[in-house]
């Protein structure tokens, strides 16, 4: 298979799985406990049906929406990802090149292996920085300030991981950065040579983010080590608040899956909430945020901007979730299997497969602009 037999997510997650050493494809593609979570993502989309309106004249499709000030070309946008240069040696830098391309936003992690200032000059379009609140309060304030001066436009602070989820696939490997794989871990990285010569061919692995912090070499703390030592579980709203009012700019929160968690977002100033489980990752037997994205948008949609992500796969996933009232959806693993299977040639092309998918879909349901989808496209099983 190459990249132009890819014409859906299935195969670029085949083209990945046949590219990438086990257990960094099963960092992906994994998720927590007995991934129940993870699924119903996915077939949380399939409990309602779309239904189109006929003779509309649609002669032209207009994709575009706004999203916390930022214009972008496209309903969708590439969800910041951890550890992105191990999955393609060009990581965040394709990722950031193709967003830019689109004319859509993409976000940088705390955790990414790009520099925000080197991907804030790859694309000028809109960007967010993702980050997690530490222990260091210093710390949280220094990460602001740099994408500040970095010219980030949005904040976007996770609040559903102030502990790792229990990654049982992980385990099976000894997956962890740095490595330390078991016997099963090393067996499935030697049946694929070729990515260990291309990683080790390019520049040394790092998290530029979190450089002073974390060492990936021999020093100061592991991935997993940063997860439950650096990272604050006594972060309440307080905390919060106080960072939304120092940022004093647009701020979102990811990770929020309640009424009342939005409705607090609301309260402390927030510009934008992102309801996510983080794909199935944290905690298993969560909710899916497709199915809470109505009752929290009619609480608050007026007030905030609300997106979700996780488990979307389709143009169709993206149409559903801006019927009921989403400003943009988010995309994860959909590009991360692209950008494995080929960098970012393969970015672009799930982001086109994506864009085409949608305004073929929007002809079909007699729209000719976003705002012209609502819950009277819809129909619950």
């Amino acid at each position: 298979m190459r990249l132009h037999d890819c014409h859906n997510f299935h195969d670029f997650r085949r083209l990945a799985k046949r590219r990438l050493p086990g257990p960094i494809f099963n960092y992906i593609d994994g998720a927590a406990d007995d991934e129940v979570t993870y699924r119903r993502n996915t077939a949380a989309f399939e409990t309602c049906d779309l239904l189109p309106s006929v003779l509309r004249g649609v002669q032209t499709v207009d994709l575009s929406v706004s999203v916390m000030g930022q214009r972008l070309a496209l309903p969708f946008y590439c969800s910041p990802t951890a550890l992105q240069r191990l999955f393609h040696h060009d990581g965040e830098r394709a990722v950031a090149a193709a967003a830019g391309k689109f004319g859509t936003m993409f976000g940088v992690s705390s955790l990414g292996t790009v520099s925000l200032e080197e991907a804030r000059a790859i694309s000028s379009g809109p960007q967010v920085y993702q980050f997690y609140f530490h222990r260091d309060r210093g710390l949280n304030r220094e990460m602001m300030a740099r994408a500040k001066e970095a010219g980030v436009e949005v904040m976007m602070l996770t609040v559903d991981s102030i502990t790792g989820g229990n990654r049982e696939r992980d385990k099976r490997t000894g997956f962890a950065i740095p490595f330390r794989l078991n016997a099963a871990g090393i067996a499935q990285f030697a049946v694929k040579p070729g990515w260990a010569i291309n990683h080790f061919r390019h520049e040394k692995f790092k998290l530029p983010q979190l450089d002073s912090h974390v060492d990936m070499g021999s020093g100061t703390v592991s991935i997993s080590r940063y997860f439950t030592e650096m990272l604050d579980p006594s972060m309440n709203w307080d905390d919060v608040a106080e960072m939304v009012a120092h940022w004093n700019g647009r701020f979102c929160l990811k990770g929020v899956m309640t009424v009342e968690d939005a409705k607090r977002a609301v309260d402390i100033g927030c510009t934008g909430i992102v309801l996510s489980n983080h794909g199935g990752r944290q905690l298993d037997g969560s909710r899916s945020a497709f199915d809470q994205l109505a009752e929290i948008v009619d609480a608050v949609g007026d007030r905030i901007d609300v997106m979700m992500d996780g488990g979307v796969q389709r143009g169709t996933h993206v149409l559903k979730a801006l019927s009921l009232g989403a400003k943009a959806v988010g995309l994860g693993r959909y590009y991360l299997f692209a950008l494995a299977a080929a960098g970012q040639p393969g970015v672009e092309r799930a982001l086109e497969l994506m864009r085409s998918e949608i305004e073929r879909s929007m002809r079909l349901m007699g729209c000719a602009e976003i705002g012209d989808l609502s819950r009277s496209n819809l129909r619950f099983r």
